[in-house]
């Protein structure tokens, strides 16, 4: 399975059958300006998105994909695809609405894509999620779960990679932290903007494979 960070919280997961996966779509210019990562060009077959936000919902995708909107078990391209409905704030979606969590199989390794995940999970959502090989997780805070609850939330799921996503660059001006922040005083991989996971090789402890946005 290889893993492109296009930007934001958008990924290109390509599996071994060339199979192509491509998470939470931003629109370029969306938020007057706030995201300014360039046009996705690369073709899909299967697009996840996680809530009807600008900077996740692009539907402009090349390849006539098949666009996953919701929390219905689906197998598509023989891709396992669950979702967890959750939500974009501490207060039940009332600010900011609902958000769904997608977990992946793909190749034997289970992804998960955390989305704009508001708030920490509780046991009974862990339980659903089940083994998380490799997790998508929003790091910025102020919209997402802040830095404290990001730990717990990787704590509680135990991944075997983290991949940190969803923060501040130049190319997006939110008001949100930087990947510095998320990284500091922690143990990483740098992988540049795109890297290759196999079942077989996946880490015995969970690591942080920082990736950047290539757009």
């Amino acid at each position: 399975m290889k893993i492109k960070f296009l930007g934001h919280a958008s990924f290109l997961i390509t599996s071994e059958q060339g199979v192509s996966i491509i998470t939470d779509p931003y629109k370029p210019g969306c938020f007057d300006g706030g995201i300014q990562y360039g046009q996705i060009t690369e073709p899909a077959d299967i697009v996840t998105i996680s809530h009807e936000h600008d900077d996740h919902n692009e539907t402009n995708i090349p390849g006539n994909p098949s666009f996953v909107r919701n929390s219905s078990p689906q197998t598509i391209h023989g891709v396992a695809i669950t979702g967890l409905d959750v939500y974009h704030d501490t207060c039940a979606g009332k600010e900011r609405g609902p958000n769904v969590i997608y977990k992946m199989t793909i190749d034997g390794i289970n992804v998960v894509h955390l989305g704009d995940l508001g708030h920490e999970l509780d046991p009974d959502q862990v339980e659903k999620l089940g083994t998380v090989d490799v997790l998508f997780v929003p790091i910025g805070g102020y919209f997402t779960i802040a830095a404290s609850a990001v730990d717990k939330v990787i704590s509680a799921l135990k991944p075997k990679v983290v991949i940190p996503m969803h923060f501040k660059t130049e190319k997006c001006g939110f008001p949100i932290a930087s990947l510095d922040d998320f990284t500091k005083g922690k143990e990483v991989e740098q992988k540049n903007g795109e890297v290759e996971i196999t079942k077989e090789r996946l880490p015995e402890t969970t690591a942080i494979f920082v990736l950047h946005p290539t757009k």
